[in-house]
């Protein structure tokens, strides 16, 4: 399910009021940085390889997301 972009401003939000612990992963682009600014965010590389060709799998950028410190 795709999301838009406003919608991610809002589950950054919901994650900062929430009293529970929440861990979101998502591409590494700047919306995404911008939209959970605040948060505690983790960059890793990813190989995606399911539906990639061969010369599409370089490393990705992902952001581990969570609304608590680990």
């Amino acid at each position: 399910m795709d999301f838009d972009l406003e919608q991610y401003d809002q589950m950054a939000e919901l994650m900062g009021r929430m009293k529970g612990k929440a861990v979101v992963s998502v591409n590494d682009i700047p919306e995404m940085r911008a939209a959970f600014k605040g948060h505690h965010i983790k960059r890793v590389s990813i190989r995606y390889s399911v539906g990639a060709s061969v010369s599409g799998r370089e490393p990705k950028g992902e952001l581990i997301i969570g609304n608590f410190k680990p």
